[in-house]
C-alpha cells in the first residue's frame, strides 16, 4: 500500500506587484508522478534549486500544488480540512536543527507541539520519553537543546516529530551542517525508524547516505529523471555527472579502472564490494612500488600568524564555565592552504576567530604578521582588514541593494579611493566567477551558489594577507561546491594568500589542503602535511573524524593481501597505485 501518491504535480512560485497583480511565475515542479510505498526508505537527489525542497513542503500541505494532486494516506494534501491528519501522518525536519527547538530543556522541547494538539499530560510524558529513547537521547532530556552538539540537537528535533507519531518523515538535508559523526548517528536514528517501519524520505547530497536507501530518485528542473535501486542509480556516472551530481568515490574508481582497461562492474557503491572486486583480479605484485620522499627543505619560515599558549573559556566565573581552546600552540606559514577539521565542540570555530580578534584570548597570545593582536598599540579593526573571516552560511552577511556595493562595503570602510574600490570589485568578483552584468543586480536575486561568491568576493575585496573560511561550501549541492572551492583555490593560486579552509569534508580538506591541522578537545591533535595526517587514519577515526571513502578501502586492501599504502585519501592515488599493481602482471 502507498502512503504517498503523487499525480501530476505542477507547482510555480508567484510574484506579485504592489498592486498584488501577478508579476511573474517560476515553475519549479513540472508534472510529478510519484508513489512511495509503506515502510520505503527513499532519497532524493538533485542539485540546488531542481524542486527537492519544493516537492517536500506539498507532501504534509506546507504548499498547494498549482495543479495535479497530493495525497497523503488517501487524503488530499490540499484539503485544510484534513491539513491536521496529513501533518500528523507526515512529519517534516528540516536542514538546521536550531530551527526547530523552541523550548530551553530537552523534553519540553520533544513535547511542545503535543502539548499544543491537547494531548493529555500522561500520554504526553509517554511519547516523550518513548521518542528520546529511540533517538538515544533518553539522558539527555533535562539537558539545554543549546548547549547540544549538532548531530545531538538534530536528533532532538527527529524526536518531537517522532512524538507526533507520524507513519512518514520527510527529512530535508538533515545533515548539511554536521560532522562525521553527527551525520552518523542521525543515518543510524534514520535506519532504525526505517526498521521498525516508518516511511523515510531523505533529500541529500551525500551520496554515501543515498546508497543505504531502498530506493533513489534523481531530479533536475522539476521533473523525477532517473527511479531505481541505489546500485543502478549511480552505474549512470556521466547522467549523474551531467546534472551536477557526484557519485560514491568507489564508484568512481570503478569508472576510471574500467576506462583505464580493467574488467570491473559499474554498480559498485561500498569499499566492501569494490575491495571483493579488486582483490580477485589477477595481479603480479602485491604491493605498490614506493618512491623516496624529497628531501626537506632547511629555508626559513616565514609565518602568517602564530598562536602561542592559547586558552579560551567561555563563561568564566559561572557555573556554566568551559575550556573551549587549550593550551594551543601553532604557527601557519605565509602562502600556506590549510585545512583545518575536528568533530563539533572541538574547538576549531574558536580558534579561528582569534586570528581575527572577534575574541580574546583567556591566555596566551595572538599574532598577524608578526604583529600581536592584542597589544596595546595594536588596532584591532587593522588586523581584522589582515586576516579576513567568511562564516558559514555566508550569504546571509549579504545586505546592500546590489552585489556590487556588497563587496565593495569592506573597501569603502578601509578607506580607499572610489578607483582602487571600483578595481577591487572588478577584481575579486572575477576571482569567484560572478560576471559583471550581476554586479547591479539585488544580492538576493542570484541562486545559492551565486550568493555564496558573492559574499565571498566581499572579503576578498579587502585583499586579506590571511582568508580564513568556516565550511564555505556547506548545503551546496556538488557542482556547486566544486565550483566555490575550485574559485578558492585559484585565488590561492594566484594571489599567494594564506587559506585557512574549515571543513567536515574530508574529501574537500585532502582535494585543496597543503597542510590540516586537526583539533580535539579544545587541544592541538597534530599540524602536519596532509600525507602525514592521512596516514593516521585509524586515530583520526578514534576522535571522531571521518575519512575518505577510498581511504577506508586502502585498509580493506592490506588486509586482503593489496597494499596500496597508508597515504590513500584521493581516487587519483588509489587509481594509480592500483594499476600499478595490477599492470606489473601483464
Amino acid at each position: 500500500m502507498n502512503i504517498i501518491e503523487i499525480k501530476n504535480l505542477e507547482f510555480e512560485y508567484k510574484e506579485y506587484d504592489e498592486a498584488g497583480e501577478v508579476e511573474s511565475t517560476n515553475p519549479v515542479l513540472k508534472g510529478i508522478d510519484l508513489t512511495v510505498p509503506k515502510g520505503q526508505f527513499l532519497a532524493v537527489l538533485g542539485h540546488n534549486g531542481c524542486g527537492k525542497s519544493t516537492l517536500a513542503k506539498h507532501l504534509n500541505g506546507i504548499l498547494n500544488a498549482t495543479s495535479g494532486t497530493v495525497l497523503v494516506n488517501g487524503m488530499d494534501a490540499s484539503d485544510e480540512e484534513r491539513l491536521f491528519d496529513i501533518r500528523q501522518t507526515v512529519g517534516m525536519v528540516f536542514q538546521n536543527p536550531d530551527n526547530q527547538l523552541v523550548a530551553t530543556v530537552v523534553e519540553e522541547d520533544v513535547a511542545f507541539a503535543l502539548e499544543n494538539l491537547g494531548v493529555p499530560t500522561e500520554e504526553i510524558r509517554r511519547r516523550v520519553d518513548e521518542a528520546l529513547k529511540v533517538v538515544d537521547m533518553y539522558d539527555y532530556r533535562e539537558h539545554s537543546p543549546h548547549q547540544l552538539s549538532g548531530g545531538q540537537k538534530q536528533r532532538v528535533a527527529i524526536a518531537g516529530v517522532l512524538a507526533m507519531k507520524p507513519e512518514c518523515i520527510v527529512l530535508d538535508e538533515p545533515t548539511a551542517m554536521l560532522d562525521p559523526k553527527g551525520r552518523a548517528e542521525v543515518m543510524k536514528t534514520i535506519k532504525l525508524l526505517n526498521e521498525q517501519g516508518v516511511t523515510i524520505i531523505l533529500i541529500t547530497h551525500y551520496m554515501d547516505e543515498a546508497c543505504q536507501a531502498d530506493r533513489v530518485i534523481v531530479m533536475d528542473d522539476g521533473v523525477i529523471i532517473m527511479d531505481d535501486v541505489p546500485k543502478k542509480i549511480f552505474a549512470r556516472v556521466d547522467e549523474l555527472k551531467a546534472v551536477s551530481l557526484d557519485v560514491p568515490q568507489v564508484t568512481e574508481l570503478m569508472y576510471r579502472l574500467r576506462k583505464d582497461g580493467i574488467d570491473v562492474p559499474a554498480d559498485v557503491i561500498t569499499e566492501e564490494e569494490c575491495a571483493e572486486v579488486l582483490l580477485a583480479l589477477p595481479r603480479g605484485s602485491t604491493k605498490f612500488t614506493k618512491k623516496p620522499a624529497p628531501p626537506e627543505s632547511a629555508e626559513k619560515h616565514d609565518y602568517a600568524a602564530e598562536v602561542k599558549e592559547l586558552t579560551y573559556k567561555y563563561s568564566v566565573g559561572t557555573p556554566f564555565e568551559s575550556t573551549a581552546v587549550d593550551n594551543v600552540s601553532v604557527s601557519i606559514e605565509k602562502g600556506q592552504f590549510v585545512g583545518v577539521i575536528g568533530h563539533t565542540g572541538s574547538g576549531k570555530s574558536t580558534l579561528i576567530q582569534h586570528l581575527n580578534g572577534l575574541l580574546k584570548p583567556t591566555s596566551g597570545k595572538i599574532f598577524i604578521n608578526g604583529r600581536d593582536v592584542w597589544d596595546k598599540d595594536t588596532d584591532i579593526r587593522s588586523v581584522r582588514f589582515m586576516a579576513g573571516l567568511v562564516f558559514q552560511y555566508s550569504e546571509y552577511q549579504l545586505f546592500e541593494d546590489t552585489v556590487y556595493k556588497d563587496i565593495a562595503f569592506g573597501p569603502k570602510n578601509m578607506g580607499l579611493s572610489e578607483a582602487e574600490i571600483d578595481a577591487r570589485v572588478r577584481e575579486a568578483a572575477a576571482a569567484m566567477g560572478l560576471d559583471e552584468e550581476l554586479l547591479e543586480r539585488s544580492p538576493f536575486d542570484l541562486s545559492g551558489g551565486q550568493k555564496r561568491r558573492a559574499a565571498l568576493a566581499g572579503v576578498i575585496a579587502m585583499k586579506p594577507e590571511i582568508l580564513i573560511l568556516d565550511e564555505p561550501a556547506a548545503g551546496l549541492d556538488p557542482k556547486g561546491r566544486d565550483t566555490v572551492l575550485d574559485e578558492i583555490s585559484e585565488y590561492h593560486k594566484n594571489s599567494g594568500t594564506t587559506i585557512l579552509l574549515v571543513s567536515h569534508s574530508m574529501e574537500d580538506i585532502v582535494k585543496y589542503a597543503e597542510k590540516i591541522l586537526v583539533m580535539n578537545r579544545g587541544r592541538l591533535f597534530c599540524y602536519e602535511d596532509t600525507d602525514t595526517v592521512f596516514s593516521r587514519t585509524r586515530e583520526l577515526q578514534q576522535i571522531g573524524l571521518g575519512i575518505p571513502q577510498i581511504s577506508r578501502l586502502s585498509h580493506l586492501l592490506k588486509a586482503g593481501g593489496m597494499d596500496i599504502g597508508a597515504d590513500i585519501y584521493t581516487i587519483d592515488r588509489a587509481e594509480e597505485r592500483i594499476l600499478e599493481i595490477l599492470k606489473t602482471n601483464a
